[in-house]
């Protein structure tokens, strides 16, 4: 079949829309989706900054939300006609799997960031016949179709706006589960999120829909107010005594801290706005050594990595979509559409801060 789809030919091109071609239909275990919406995501603008490690041409999209129109085989659990919304790849099989932490699978990598799945590789072809690095996040969803694993596939209750549902899948996913699965944060409990883009706003709003506090941390002013209108106290980051201002709103000191800026800077601060046993977690990856200052860690305190939420995505999705439908998790306020013919502006306007979360439609 051939369909439009955003094709990334160099590391400093613009995204170019043109027809390829999927050579085959789904094979055991795969279904194939036409996409209502992709969210742009700012792992997808990384691959430009990935020093050749992401193989290109390709079509990248990690955030689709489709309708399934094809099955492989007959083990898949989805049917043709399914609302599903997309998330990242795993095995299935490793002990991270079967422990219940895909996000954490043994092949996280080379499944999802290094060009996707080795199996029928080549059948994803542009018109020329040439090769497309296939299934980013075992996607590559900024498409009209994607050919996907149905186990990344989550269904969804079709009554939902199907086109904006993509981000659960990554963004919105991976901070509002840093709340609600790596810290479990609770009523009376404090959640400083550093960072209000996609993230740390959907850290924010995880925050109030379990009871917690939240106190936004952000250096633009529009930012801080969108925090401020989903109930947290903003902060501007360039505050003076930023720790200190923190553990006095939070009463001696926020219980967690969520960091999405990679800032060496703003981690200290929260390291040191943290109570004791307090925990900070890291959800951007860092490019250089991060230096921590002396007694940062001290009294109990903690810091860890969290990749996508420690999120089992069959669960936290239909969770998160729930929440949105009891007016408790409004995502929808923090997307701006495009036309996928529109990429490249969508791209600019995420560079430069004037959207939150961009979602292409096929």
């Amino acid at each position: 079949m051939r369909f439009a789809a955003a094709v990334l030919r160099g590391y400093e091109d613009p995204f170019a829309v043109e027809e390829v071609i999927l050579g085959s239909g789904p094979a055991d275990g795969e279904v194939l989706v036409r996409i209502a919406g992709c969210g742009l995501c700012r792992t997808d603008l990384a691959v430009r900054r990935s020093a050749g490690r992401s193989p290109l041409p390709a079509v990248l999209g990690h955030e689709g939300a489709g309708v399934v129109v094809e099955t492989g085989g007959p083990d898949t659990g989805l049917r043709s006609g399914d609302h599903v919304v997309l998330s990242f790849d795993s095995c299935g099989r490793c002990r991270s799997c079967l422990g219940g932490a895909p996000a954490y699978c043994d092949r996280f990598a080379a499944l999802n960031l290094f060009g996707g799945r080795a199996g029928n590789a080549a059948r994803f072809t542009d018109t020329a016949g040439e090769a497309l690095a296939p299934r980013w996040f075992g996607q590559s969803s900024f498409a009209a179709y994607a050919m996907v694993p149905a186990r990344n596939a989550v269904p969804v209750d079709p009554s939902l706006p199907l086109e904006l549902l993509g981000p659960l899948g990554c963004g919105f996913l991976t901070g509002a589960g840093a709340v609600l699965n790596s810290f479990g944060a609770g009523p009376g409990d404090t959640v400083a999120v550093f960072g209000a883009g996609a993230v740390g706003l959907a850290a924010i709003m995880a925050a109030g829909a379990a009871g917690a506090l939240a106190v936004a941390v952000d250096r633009h002013p529009e930012r801080l107010a969108q925090a401020e209108r989903f109930h947290a106290i903003p902060l501007d980051a360039a505050s003076a005594d930023l720790p200190g201002r923190i553990r006095r709103l939070t009463g001696g000191g926020a219980q967690y801290a969520l960091d999405t800026t990679g800032s060496a800077r703003l981690i200290n601060d929260a390291l040191r706005a943290l109570r004791p046993t307090g925990h900070l977690g890291l959800v951007a990856r860092l490019h250089t050594v991060l230096p921590l200052e002396p007694g940062a860690l001290d009294r109990g305190r903690k810091i860890s990595h969290i990749c996508e939420g420690d999120a089992v995505p069959a669960l936290l999705i239909p969770r998160l979509a729930g929440l949105w439908q009891a007016g408790r998790f409004p995502f929808d306020q923090l997307i701006r559409t495009y036309p996928l013919a529109d990429i490249n502006e969508a791209e600019r306007d995420c560079d430069a801060g004037r959207v939150v979360k961009p979602v292409l439609i096929p």
